[in-house]
């Protein structure tokens, strides 16, 4: 059986030559991208996808145990962002990480996992690390709100994120039960408690926006859901938008992301968003599944078909 590093490098050879840099956007498109082999190789690979910009685990999503990363690693992936113009880097949290839980042992777990995820993302030079709110189950949302800034404030303890020029962004959610960031203004909130000790932002995830009951599919509708951020956590403060379509409907809680025009919500959500002079700003990352080979090249390439003159025919 073939080991992941080897997959890795056989789907490399797929890709395009980076001696044939791929024609970019004026907008910053990327996509979630493997580390397998070490994570100079995510940057290699987003580059021959045609990204120029990306996100990547920085440790396992499902285990506790951290990845060590060696300055070499840092040093080359810097160097290969700097290469091929990969602005920004986006570090996703582990999935185990719960900051809003009440079990006081894994609520000490999560606050050290948080710290590592910190820790790498600044040693990484990323721009920004993005991080689900967690589940309140046991308490109130307004105590699990409460809970995730505390957290946050001790994980961040004694590290300058600033001057690292990295920043948290809170990610909104599906909305099932007990998850914080199923609205607008549970981010919002969250974004405010953060202000006083973290640069943080938001990050909007146009699956879960949609399954958690957001009209954005009609026109008037996503002009609302757009109004309704902005009055809320302000679109100059949405800096990632995670471009994934639904394979369940609206409203129905379900995150399950399907290829972009695939889905529940379509082409035409994406092709508004990102031509929106008031996201111009942000970055446009897929978390699509990838069920065949090069799937991950067809969603950035559609991606990036939807800007600029071309796709208003769409």
């Amino acid at each position: 059986m073939e080991t992941p590093e080897k997959q890795e490098k056989d789907i490399l050879k797929l890709l395009p030559s980076p001696k044939r840099p791929p024609k970019l956007t004026a907008r910053r498109i990327g996509i979630h991208t493997s580390t397998a082999g070490g994570p100079a190789n995510a940057a290699e690979r987003a580059y021959r996808l045609g990204c120029n910009a990306f996100q990547i685990f920085s440790s396992s999503p499902r285990q506790w145990k951290p990845y060590e990363l060696a300055s070499a690693q840092c040093a080359e992936m810097s160097r290969l962002r700097e290469r091929y113009d990969l602005k920004p880097l986006a570090i996703h949290a582990n999935y185990l990480v719960n900051l809003a839980g009440g079990n006081s042992e894994f609520h000490a777990k999560s606050i050290v996992a948080f710290r590592g995820e910190v820790e790498r993302a600044l040693a990484l030079c990323a721009e920004f690390l993005v991080l689900h709110p967690g589940s309140f189950r046991g308490s109130s949302r307004e105590e699990g709100l409460q809970r995730v800034a505390l957290a946050i404030e001790q994980a961040v303890e004694r590290l300058d994120l600033a001057a690292g020029n990295l920043r948290v962004l809170i990610e909104n959610t599906a909305g099932s039960e007990f998850s914080l960031g199923g609205n607008f203004e549970q981010v919002a909130e969250l974004l405010y408690l953060l202000a006083k000790f973290v640069p943080s932002g938001a990050c909007i995830d146009t699956c879960h926006t949609h399954v958690a009951g957001y009209d954005i599919v009609s026109d008037e509708g996503l002009a609302d859901t757009l109004d309704q951020l902005d009055r809320t956590v302000g679109l100059k403060n949405v800096y990632v938008w995670h471009c994934n379509d639904a394979k369940a409907a609206r409203g129905s809680k379900l995150d399950r992301h399907q290829h972009i025009g695939k889905g529940s919500i379509g082409l035409k959500t994406f092709r508004r968003l990102l031509n929106d002079l008031r996201l111009a700003h942000a970055a446009f990352i897929a978390e699509t599944p990838i069920d065949e080979p090069l799937d991950d090249l067809t969603n950035v390439s559609a991606l990036k078909r939807l800007v600029g003159k071309a796709a208003e025919r769409l």
